[in-house]
């Protein structure tokens, strides 16, 4: 009898540490990561870990969150949903994560890995061979191969020069370019990246941008390049040619609202995260001439002092960051036209979130 008990509480534990309040594994389709480099009232910092189920809901999960370096900030997701990669900006490294997906659980896989000075931006590219940070202080980029096991290791010629003070990076789907902005100069700066992951100046190399300069992204399709221009309140587009360079479509820059900071695409929808107006701007682009077209209803309300966008891949949500706050909002993208409309569902983290990741 007694042992039946034993066994009977021993059964109830486990279940415990791999549930997830109001949610069960059955029900989930996402797992959603978020850095956190402010510790929280327990005094805990690193990365949270929650649950996105079929209808949105989110869901906290009960080990979260997990330690990583010092200021944990950009974070991606391994293609196969196996690694999860947080760059801290402090320390100058990366930490490498294994991720159980179904008890929605992380282990760090020490040593971390050495980047530049000051990595504030990380990108992957789409097939997970490489990862790309731009060393905001060290004014370079890292580069990385990945190995089946998901471990870092440093290319030969790493890091790559680049002009004073990269803030932000992006890659291409096929891992062919890498784009980074410099706020200071008003500039991007395109690389071709080699089969071994070495970048080479595209022809032309900087391309103007707006003033203010501080996002980038690029279209799912490869073919556009989009830059939030945050004191100009534009966004300014481009048509990616087929060796890299950068030419502007018909009409760019393009207003936007008040502060553009952050940049989102989800199919042939444009989402601009404005922080000074507290919305979303959101465009159709022209999948031939790259020029956008207001969504009906723009602007969208958002977070107040909308900071980060994610959308989902599955094209379904696209997830808001505020400044200041430990909510991750939800809107519902509608397929058929790009309209934003408000979820019932919204997460919350345990401190400010600053980057987030969801597994596919």
């Amino acid at each position: 009898m007694r042992l039946r008990k034993t066994i009977l509480l021993f059964l109830i534990l486990a279940l415990a540490l791999g549930a997830v309040v109001g949610c069960s594994n059955s029900s989930s389709t996402h797992l959603a990561f978020v850095s956190l480099p402010e510790a929280d009232s327990q005094g805990a910092s690193g990365v949270g870990v929650m649950r996105i189920n079929d209808s949105g809901k989110f869901s906290s999960v009960v080990a979260s969150p997990y330690l990583a370096g010092n200021s944990p900030g950009p974070i991606v997701v391994s293609p196969s949903n196996q690694f999860l990669y947080v760059a801290n900006r402090i320390d100058n490294t990366i930490s490498r994560f294994s991720i159980d997906s179904q008890m929605a659980s992380l282990k760090e896989i020490l040593p971390r890995t050495g980047t530049g000075l000051s990595p504030n931006s990380m990108v992957m590219d789409g097939s997970g061979k490489f990862i790309f940070t731009a060393n905001q202080l060290g004014s370079n980029i890292s580069v990385f191969s990945i190995d089946s096991t998901g471990a870092l290791k440093e290319i030969a010629g790493s890091p790559f020069p680049t002009p004073r003070n990269p803030v932000s990076i992006a890659v291409t789907s096929s891992g062919s370019f890498v784009y980074v902005v410099n706020t200071n100069l008003e500039l991007v700066f395109g690389y071709a990246v080699g089969s071994d992951g070495s970048l080479q100046a595209v022809p032309g190399t900087q391309f103007a941008v707006g003033a203010g300069a501080l996002a980038i992204a690029v279209d799912p399709s490869d073919k556009f390049l989009y830059v939030a221009n945050s004191t100009d309140n534009t966004v300014s587009i481009f048509l990616i040619g087929s060796t890299g360079s950068l030419t502007p479509v018909t009409g760019s820059p393009f207003s936007t609202g008040t502060i553009p900071i952050a940049v989102a695409v989800s199919g042939s929808y444009l989402y601009i995260a404005n922080q000074g107006s507290s919305n979303i701007t959101a465009y159709t682009i022209d999948s031939s001439t790259g020029v956008p077209t207001a969504i009906t209803g723009s602007p969208f309300s958002a977070a107040t002092k909308p900071a980060f966008l994610l959308a989902d891949p599955n094209g379904k949500s696209l997830y808001v960051l505020g400044d200041g706050s430990n909510v991750i909002t939800e809107l519902n993208i509608t397929a058929t036209t790009g309209v934003l409309t408000s979820s019932t569902e919204s997460g919350s983290a345990s401190s400010t979130p600053n980057f987030l990741a969801v597994t596919k």
